[in-house]
């Protein structure tokens, strides 16, 4: 990601436009790797958090990227790394007792908030609205550097229905991002109170 962030700063309209393709790899390669993991009956509490930094670092870049861009407005970044440090610091208070972010073994506390953050469907339309939106800012970045006419993926930048389909996926990410943030923070702070008001082990005066 920090390759198509580099590459995408260019002019050359024919590389710039391989970013949009790497993009998708990378998004669909991240969503294969757990599968693997799965199959192979691998899940680890390590391999769920290296996969939610992954998710994280490829998410920030392009968000930051095409803000700076001038695609998106400069609050969506902004409101995404918030986001972002917010959940996984609200997380993290679960990995201490043996917890996971997904999988049975989450500190979510009923079915509909399981679905919501931890549930196969939602993560799979969750990443497919990203992977989706970021390909379409990057047909946008292209349409910068050439119009929309130089190129054959450019060139849908010109279609109406493209515009209307991609913008509708870019804000659903937004959106979703949000939406499904919204339970951790709510359930982590029942399980940290939770937590907090367990009784404390006797101390030895003694000692």
């Amino acid at each position: 990601m920090f390759g198509v962030a580099w590459v995408l700063h260019g002019t050359n309209p024919s590389v710039v436009q391989w970013c949009a393709w790497a993009i998708v790899v990378v998004i669909v390669l991240d969503y294969i790797d757990g599968i693997v993991a799965r199959l192979n009956d691998e899940t680890t509490q390590f391999g769920a958090i290296f996969d939610i930094i992954g998710d994280r670092i490829t998410e920030m870049i392009c968000w930051i990227v095409f803000a700076g861009f001038g695609l998106i407005p400069i609050w969506v970044p902004m409101i995404m790394v918030a986001r972002g440090f917010i959940v996984d610091g609200l997380r993290s208070a679960s990995y201490a007792q043996g917890m996971t972010p997904f999988g049975d073994n989450n500190m979510m506390r009923s079915k509909f908030t399981t679905w919501l953050t931890a549930g196969r469907p939602m993560r799979a339309i969750f990443a497919t609205a990203k992977c989706c939106a970021f390909f379409f800012l990057a047909v946008g970045r292209l349409a910068q550097l050439t119009g929309g006419t130089d190129t054959w993926l450019g060139h849908f930048y010109t279609y109406t229905w493209f515009l209307w389909l991609g913008w509708f996926l870019v804000w659903s990410a937004v959106i979703l991002s949000i939406v499904r943030a919204l339970p951790v923070v709510f359930d982590a702070i029942a399980f940290l109170r939770e937590k907090n008001a367990r009784p404390r082990p006797a101390v030895d005066e003694a000692n």
